[in-house]
């Protein structure tokens, strides 16, 4: 599966969801992350974000692709984070 993920982290916590994130995904620009996961690392990456999230004061939002068939990415300006292996 295709996974995009925003989020918005309190101050003190957004370096260490950074890693985390930057354990499971693409990194592509400032709080935006994107790739394939298998379902076991998607489940393993929401743990590790659960662990490190206030659910009353932080939030991740996490789009699910099942297939990039129909999907298209276009950057306008400059591109923060380049990786070959995105869409």
């Amino acid at each position: 599966m295709y996974i995009i993920l925003v989020y918005d982290i309190g101050q003190k916590r957004v370096q260490k969801v950074h890693k985390i994130l930057k354990k499971y995904l693409n990194w592509v620009q400032n709080s935006v992350f994107e790739g394939a996961l298998t379902e076991g690392k998607f489940e393993a990456m929401k743990i590790d974000l659960g662990k490190r999230m206030k659910p009353e004061e932080d939030s991740i939002i996490i789009y699910t692709l099942g297939s990039l068939k129909y999907t298209d990415r276009e950057i306008i300006g400059i591109e923060k984070n380049s990786t070959d292996n995105l869409l």
